[in-house]
């Protein structure tokens, strides 16, 4: 079974398992989008342990998968989302979990590194075998408003420091190689993209790209900090997301790994294959000056 079905990962993943033949399931909480997919889905939350008890009825491995950290105080809710997708496999005898956890999970970790240790915790004491998938920054993520300025500027939260991205295609190929092969169980995969580029070298990507001048804005994690309080999110929240992003300024996500190589037999997608694929994307975010989008 899958979860996140819908998402970033969750599309790539569903189809890569139906150009393989593999029989599946896919959890979704909208009807209408289990449909668009295409495959065999069910309807069910996370947050409904009945409903997963349900889905999961004739599962022998899951896909693990769920939205990350959110603008809350106190603890995550992916947390309490995910420990009750673990239970009810372990309930309904699955043999295997994968799941999707980030890079440099660890105890007391800032919001989505907290709170993924613990469930990974949880994961290696819950019974059924299992592997973790710890990816960097997700290319996709340049995909959303929230990486440009209104007048379409790249933000630069990072200075010079390069990040070794990498693309959501890639995580789900290493996890459709985890759920239909016979890996190892208990381990742990660093997932990074095939080298390490600064926000000036994206900038300079997406202007090749796009056939004009993407300019890029500095803003350090204080001041982007400071923006998202001022819409309202807990102070907490936006200081840890700072935190984060000064983590990634220092070279926290620089490194890179063989890992995708290692489960699919072929190198991670570099920047420059995910931006041709997704020029219309690009295009739509950031129209050409004197057109609308």
């Amino acid at each position: 079974m899958v979860t996140g079905a819908t998402g970033s990962i969750g599309r790539h993943l569903v189809r890569l398992l139906q150009r393989d033949g593999v029989a599946f399931r896919a959890l979704v909480r909208d009807e209408a989008k289990g449909r668009a997919l295409g495959c065999d889905y069910v309807v069910g939350d996370l947050g409904d342990p009945a409903s997963i008890d349900a889905a999961l009825r004739g599962a022998d491995r899951l896909f693990l998968n769920s939205t990350g950290a959110q603008p809350v105080d106190g603890e995550q809710p992916v947390i309490r989302l995910q420990k009750n997708a673990i239970d009810a496999a372990a309930r309904a005898g699955v043999d295997h979990i994968v799941k999707v956890s980030v890079w440099h999970a660890n105890e007391g970790g800032l919001l989505s590194e907290g709170a993924h240790w613990e469930i990974e915790r949880h994961l290696a004491s819950a019974g059924p075998g299992w592997s973790t998938l710890q990816p960097g920054g997700f290319m996709q993520n340049f995909l959303g408003y929230g990486s440009f300025t209104a007048a379409g500027e790249l933000i630069n939260p990072y200075g010079d420091t390069p990040v070794s991205y990498i693309d959501c295609l890639d995580i789900a190929a290493c996890g459709a190689a985890l759920l239909t092969g016979a890996y190892g169980k208990s381990e742990t995969y660093v997932l990074t993209g095939p080298e390490a580029v600064t926000h000036a070298q994206i900038a300079g990507k997406l202007s090749a790209v796009l056939g004009r001048v993407v300019p890029t804005l500095e803003m350090g994690p204080q001041e982007l900090a400071a923006n998202v309080k001022s819409q309202g999110v807990p102070a907490r929240f936006a200081d840890d997301f700072a935190g984060l992003l000064a983590k990634v300024a220092n070279g926290a996500h620089t490194a890179t790994t063989s890992a995708v190589r290692d489960l699919t037999g072929r190198p991670a997608r570099d920047f420059d294959a995910f931006l041709a694929d997704n020029r219309p994307a690009f295009e739509a975010l950031l129209p050409a000056p004197g057109t609308t989008a």
